[in-house]
């Protein structure tokens, strides 16, 4: 079994946003943020969303000693040729605020006709049972949407204010929490995570 019930799991990130929408999928594991353990942050080097989560996720389960969950997460505009992409938490710069990333990509996208404000957020998420697990376990989300010429909405986190969602036209930061899971990418990717570990554990009980 790759863990009991209630067994903690950290996650490799101090981002209370994430911590709660992890949380409210993975209701049978305490979520517990890296921070608690005095993890240092692993330098973001990978230039892919599947390489920063599994430098994260080793990083945070070699110091935790716990099995781990890293997401990578990002906006990917086609207007921008796929930025802000994997810097997308530090697109206006280290140290950014979610709010000056967000006016840095509203003012990049000045003028740019709706038509041409496609994006998609994809959530990476990679878990694994310990820091030398050689088979760490890969889920993806996308969702699909656009960016708005102006935010709305006060929930969510990061570039939830201009994301347009097509299912509710409306913002990302407009939907409530459970709408949001429903949709988003990181639920999404929560969903095929849960599914997929369910399969190994079958696997290694079989």
């Amino acid at each position: 079994m790759l863990f009991a019930k209630n067994q903690k799991i950290v996650l490799a990130s101090n981002n209370t946003g994430k911590i709660r929408e992890i949380q409210a999928v993975l209701k049978d594991h305490p979520i517990v943020p890296q921070s608690e353990f005095g993890v240092i942050e692993a330098e973001e080097t990978g230039s892919t969303f599947v390489e920063n989560a599994i430098i994260k996720a080793r990083n945070a389960a070699l110091f935790s000693g716990l099995p781990a969950i890293a997401d990578d997460s990002g906006l990917v505009v086609d207007a921008l040729d796929g930025a802000p992409g994997v810097i997308s938490a530090r697109y206006a710069g280290a140290g950014s605020s979610d709010w000056d990333n967000l006016n840095k990509l509203l003012k990049e996208l000045e003028g740019v006709p709706d038509a041409r404000r496609t994006a998609r957020f994809i959530c990476i998420l990679v878990f694994m049972q310990h820091a030398g697990d050689p088979f760490p376990v890969i889920a993806q989300g996308v969702w699909e949407g656009s960016i708005l010429t102006a935010p709305a909405g006060k929930n969510g986190f990061g570039y939830d204010p201009v994301f347009r969602v097509p299912e509710r036209n409306c913002a990302s930061a407009e939907l409530s929490a459970e709408d949001k899971n429903a949709l988003s990418h990181r639920g999404q990717a929560l969903r095929n995570l849960t599914a997929l570990l369910g399969a190994r554990e079958a696997v290694q009980a079989g």
